[in-house]
């Protein structure tokens, strides 16, 4: 993947200085053509077309984006309560991820989200120990959300790499 995106940016720059323009929309229209000739030529290449893995993890930020502000709101629900009723507590979530890549991955994902905290990681990476602000809201958050994540995750790290 690295050798097709230097690829990509050899032929913006071949591009650009047979326009002998030397400006970034020439720049970028040179990228463009790289992209396209690249994607024609990527059967010849090892490794799948490195646009995909972009999309990937475009779409990876995306999911966390999205579960970030969504469990952000739920906090906020939480705080503004004039009286504070929570049952904060732990649980174990299993998960099929593999590698220590996948696992921190997810962990990470989970611990930026507001309202939960991975603890622990199994030493055999199959279980995480999570400490959640809510355990009946939260918990079902966090399983969502971790179904969501592994899928995400999966794309990035299985498909593309």
């Amino acid at each position: 993947m690295p050798f097709q995106i230097l690829v990509n940016i050899f032929i913006a720059f071949l591009w650009m200085f047979f326009q002998d323009e030397w400006n970034f929309l020439s720049f970028l229209s040179g990228y463009i053509v790289g992209l396209i000739i690249l994607f024609f030529i990527r059967r010849f290449f090892q490794k799948p077309f490195y646009l995909f893995f972009v999309w990937a993890a475009l779409k990876l930020l995306f999911v966390f984006a999205r579960e970030l502000v969504s469990s952000a709101i739920v906090v906020i629900g939480q705080i503004l309560r004039p009286k504070i009723n929570i049952t904060p507590g732990i649980f174990r979530i299993e998960t099929d991820l593999e590698g220590d890549v996948e696992i921190t991955l997810l962990s990470l994902l989970i611990c930026l989200t507001p309202g939960s905290v991975v603890m622990e990681v199994t030493p055999d990476g199959k279980s995480l120990y999570v400490h959640a602000m809510d355990i009946p809201d939260s918990k079902e958050s966090v399983l969502k959300s971790q179904i969501i994540f592994e899928r995400a995750i999966k794309d990035v790290t299985r498909k593309y790499v």
